[in-house]
Order: structure tokens, then C-alpha cells, then sequence
């Protein structure tokens, strides 16, 4: 008796669940990475001077000048450095709060 083929299965049978999971995997992973890209985007645009700020490498300094491709940051008295403006990562405290930090007022 000759052997029979095993029947091979329909690709289009597997498309649905691929489909499947492609949708689960934009729901869990693209879709907030995107939100929150946009998100620190935002909160680049709208940073001021004495805005308390934290850098990605976790230094901690106050906004001195703002410049389209850099920000100058106070980090302690008489240091300031020059840092590319994706380089912060949050906001710590807004203009308000860091000034009244500084003069002593909070």
C-alpha cells in the first residue's frame, strides 16, 4: 500500500490568529509607547526658565536658558552645563514652585 501524504494545512486557516495577536500586540505595546512619546514631547515644548528638571543621565538642575537645540541647566552655584534637549527626561517642579524654591519663599 503506498503511503499517503499527510495533508498539508490551509495557510489562510492561521491568518486569523496572526491577525489576532498583531492587534493585542499594537493594543499592550505600540499604542502607549506612542502616547507616552508624544506626551514627553509635549512637555519638552512647554519647558521654561526655573523649571526643575532631571536629565537622563539623573542630574538635577534648574533651567537657565532655553534654546532650540540645547538647554542651559544650573546644577549647583556657579556650575551650569549645556544639555541637548532630549536629554531631559522629567519635570520635577514648574516655573513657579522652582523659584520660589530658590528665593527661599516655598
Amino acid at each position: 500500500m503506498p503511503e499517503q501524504a499527510a495533508a498539508a494545512p490551509n495557510p489562510l486557516t492561521m491568518l486569523p490568529m496572526f491577525l489576532m495577536v498583531f492587534v493585542i500586540f499594537y493594543f499592550l505595546v505600540f499604542q502607549p509607547q506612542s502616547k507616552q512619546r508624544k506626551e514627553h514631547e509635549k512637555m519638552l515644548k512647554e519647558l521654561k526658565k526655573f523649571d526643575e528638571v532631571v536629565t537622563s543621565g539623573g542630574v538635577f538642575g534648574v533651567i537657565m536658558n532655553v534654546r532650540p537645540e540645547s538647554i542651559t541647566l544650573k546644577i549647583d552655584e556657579n556650575v551650569r552645563i549645556e544639555v541637548e534637549s532630549s536629554g531631559i527626561v522629567r519635570l520635577v517642579k514648574p516655573k513657579g514652585q522652582a523659584a520660589a524654591a530658590q528665593t527661599g519663599k516655598a
